[in-house]
């Protein structure tokens, strides 16, 4: 009978608790799926006495992650560590110099180090594994890398902070504005007590820099993404559009242009019928469109104990089975160097929320230089008393814009010629439509 695949474990938090329990109850079925036993042997963490709820008792401790990376008694080595730096990188690299498999849920390494651990992985044969990484228990990592890799990619593009649709998910249902459900989140725990991580875009533009990756074959390189948050939307946006039959969602988007791959994260306007439209709360999900095939939707808990460790036994189990992969599909040394797309150059459609003044003539103001712009409107709204907008001032009645498809250029010149025209009050709300 084939040995047992001895595991070291660095991080016992939430994960790391949930993957020992996970392992113990699943112990016959592991070993029937993976043709052999998966033993967690050793682990590492800052405090050796805390109560985990696990029985680390047979478990050999080690104390420095790196040490126990290197540790002959272990075949593969999972960092649930975090941060883009050491230990949880040297602990990495450590493990890979050593002739050991990985396996991490480790975003933000993978975001900037990731070509370098890829290359080291493949140097000495061995696996580099991070399903958890994106999209907690949605398997887009193996989606991407494995059953789609016969499949020309177009566009990749998903839901992947739950924080964030969380917020615009109470924000729309109990018509509250960003602030206070910023507080709520907090208060169950869904948001961090800074939260600037996940509401400014940085979270899942680590995530989209991955799969843009696995889709691509570029390198990840969270620098080449334009990030926007969603600090700036209002329930007066979400209202319109509600009314306009769409929804808003913080969305990382990776697409094949012409121009090269486009890499962004902002909030977007996506049609109600959509499938990505109807995934609300902490829930996550990733579209991928395809070559030959209709666009392929992925949803399920994107973060968590249970849900993340899932993932990490994945792919454990992989390993243990014999299965290994080039990290991000395709060896190290053919991946792309990507630069970051200028926004202008962006194309769809667009969202406007103006504060027009009241006055004769601001209306042929605006449509004159949207037209200057060569910039069609697919619709135009006045909005009636019983729709006030909370930031409309004296004077100003707010209306709503939805153009045709146009570049981000057109938008912003037109824009800036109507301020410079003094017939709007404040800044205009944008908001991208992504085509469904």
């Amino acid at each position: 009978m084939t040995a047992a695949l001895k595991v070291g474990i660095a991080g016992l938090g939430t994960v790391g608790a949930a993957l020992i329990a996970q392992v113990a109850r699943q112990r016959e079925a592991l070993a029937a799926r993976c043709g052999r036993a998966i033993e967690i042997v050793a682990v590492c963490a800052r405090a050796k006495g805390k109560d985990r709820g696990v029985d680390l008792k047979k478990m050999k401790w080690f104390a420095d992650p790196v040490a126990l990376a290197r540790a002959g008694d272990i075949d593969v080595f999972v960092e649930l560590i975090g941060g883009a730096g050491d230990p949880a990188k040297g602990a990495i690299e450590a493990a890979l110099a050593s002739g050991k498999s990985v396996v991490t849920a480790n975003k933000a390494l993978l975001a900037k180090h990731g070509v370098k651990l890829a290359a080291l992985a493949e140097k000495h044969h061995v696996a580099l594994n991070f399903e958890a990484a994106v999209g907690g228990a949605i398997p887009i990592v193996k989606t991407l890398r494995e059953g789609l890799a016969g499949n020309s990619f177009e566009r990749i593009y998903g839901i992947l902070n739950g924080t964030c649709n969380c917020i615009l998910t109470q924000m729309e249902q109990d018509k509250m504005p960003f602030a206070e459900c910023l507080k709520e989140a907090q208060r169950l725990g869904y948001a961090e007590a800074d939260p600037s991580f996940d509401i400014e875009g940085h979270d899942t533009a680590q995530k989209l820099a991955i799969l843009a990756s696995l889709a691509f074959g570029t390198k990840a390189d969270q620098s080449a993404i334009y990030v926007e948050g969603i600090s700036s939307i209002t329930p007066a946006d979400l209202l319109a559009a509600e009314e306009l039959g769409y929804r808003v969602k913080l969305l990382g988007v990776a697409v094949k242009t012409d121009k090269g791959i486009e890499q962004r994260v902002h909030p977007t306007m996506v049609r109600k019928d959509s499938a990505i439209a109807q995934v609300m709360g902490v829930t996550n999900a990733v579209t991928v469109d395809a070559a030959g095939i209709n666009p392929l939707t992925l949803i399920g808990p994107g973060a968590g104990g249970a849900a993340t460790a899932s993932a990490v036994l994945s792919d454990i189990g992989d390993i243990a089975r014999g299965v290994r992969t080039s990290p991000f599909g395709r060896p190290s040394a053919l991946l792309k160097n990507v630069r970051k797309a200028p926004m202008q150059r962006h194309e769809g459609g667009y969202y406007i929320r103006l504060l027009a003044r009241d006055k004769p003539g601001t209306a042929a103001t605006i449509a004159t230089r949207l037209a200057e712009q060569e910039i069609s409107l697919e619709s135009i709204v006045q909005r009636h008393p019983a729709h006030v907008d909370t930031d409309a001032k004296a004077g100003s009645v707010p209306v709503i814009l939805i153009t045709y498809a146009t570049t981000e250029d057109a938008v912003r010149k037109a824009l800036a010629a109507v301020g410079r025209d003094r017939v709007i009050s404040g800044t205009p709300q944008v908001i991208r439509i992504e085509k469904n």
